[in-house]
C-alpha cells in the first residue's frame, strides 16, 4: 500500500512514514519524525521535530457543522500546529485550528477539536475528548475517557481524573435562550477533579481546589478546599503537603 505525499509537502531530515500515509498540500514536517501506517495529515499542517505519530491518526481535520450545532462555527481556521517531541497515539484526531505546544502526549483514540490550545507537557489520556473553544494550560493531566466541554479553561497543573464529565448548557439543548448562556468550566492553577464526577456549566474550581470522586459540582469550589457529595459541599481544607506550592515542581 503506497503513500500519497503532495509535491508541496516537506519532510525534514530523518523523518519516516509507514504504508498508506496521506500527506496533504503545504504540510511541513520537521526532522526526526516517525509516522506509522495510514496516517493522514491534512493541508497546511505544521509538525515540529522528533514527533511520533502512530497508526491511523488524523491531523488537521476540518470540523463538521450540523444544521443545529450550537458551538461549531463557519470560519476559516489556521493550520494545526504540533510542537516538538509530541506523541500522537493510534486513532487520534486533531482538528485544524489547534495550536499544540511541545512535549504533549495525546494518547490513543483521543480527540482535540478546533479552536483549542494545549500547553507544553500536558497529557491528554486515552479516549479523552476536548471540545472546541477550550484552553488547556501547561503540565495538565486529562486521564482516560474524561470529557472537557466547549468553552472550558484549564490553567497550569490541572488534574482531571478518569471518567470526569463537564457540561456547558443549563438548558440541556432546549429553547433558544440556551444560545445566550453557553459557558464551560474553569479550573484554576493546580485544581483537581476526581474520578467520575460531574461539573455543571459555568463552575469555577479555585486554585488548588479538589473535587472528590463521584461528586456533582453545582457551585464554585473555593481555593484550597475539598468538596464532596451530590451536590458537592465543602468538606475541609486541602492538606498543606498537597498544595501545588509544596511539590517542588519546576515549570520549564
Amino acid at each position: 500500500m503506497s503513500s500519497v505525499i503532495h509535491v508541496s509537502a516537506s519532510l525534514g531530515a530523518g523523518s519516516t512514514h509507514g504504508a498508506g500515509c496521506v500527506i496533504g498540500e503545504g504540510v511541513r514536517i520537521g526532522t526526526g519524525c516517525r509516522m506509522g501506517n495510514c496516517v493522514v495529515i491534512h493541508d497546511g499542517s505544521v509538525i515540529g521535530n522528533d514527533v511520533r505519530i502512530d497508526d491511523h491518526a488524523t491531523l488537521g481535520k476540518r470540523p463538521m457543522k450540523a444544521a443545529n450545532s450550537a458551538t461549531t462555527r463557519d470560519q476559516e481556521l489556521p493550520p494545526l500546529t504540533v510542537g516538538d517531541t509530541c506523541i500522537v497515539g493510534t486513532g487520534v484526531v486533531l482538528y485544524r485550528g489547534a495550536p499544540i505546544e511541545a512535549t504533549v502526549l495525546m494518547a490513543d483514540l483521543s480527540t482535540v477539536r478546533e479552536n483549542v490550545t494545549i500547553g507544553r507537557g500536558t497529557i491528554v489520556g486515552r479516549g479523552v475528548t476536548v471540545e472546541n473553544f477550550c484552553t488547556i494550560g501547561r503540565f495538565c493531566k486529562l486521564e482516560s475517557e474524561s470529557y472537557l466541554c466547549a468553552y472550558s479553561t484549564l490553567e497550569d497543573r490541572v488534574f482531571i481524573a478518569p471518567g470526569v464529565v463537564t457540561s456547558n448548557d443549563n438548558f440541556v439543548g432546549r429553547t433558544p435562550e440556551r444560545f445566550k448562556h453557553f459557558k464551560g468550566v474553569t479550573v484554576r492553577k493546580g485544581g483537581r477533579i476526581g474520578a467520575g464526577s460531574v461539573t455543571l456549566p459555568g463552575i469555577v474550581v479555585g486554585e488548588d481546589g479538589l473535587v472528590a470522586a463521584g461528586s456533582v459540582v453545582t457551585r464554585d469550589v473555593p481555593a484550597r478546599k475539598i468538596v464532596v457529595g451530590a451536590p458537592a459541599r465543602v468538606w475541609r481544607d486541602v492538606p498543606v503537603e498537597q498544595l501545588l506550592e509544596n511539590q517542588g515542581w519546576v515549570d520549564s
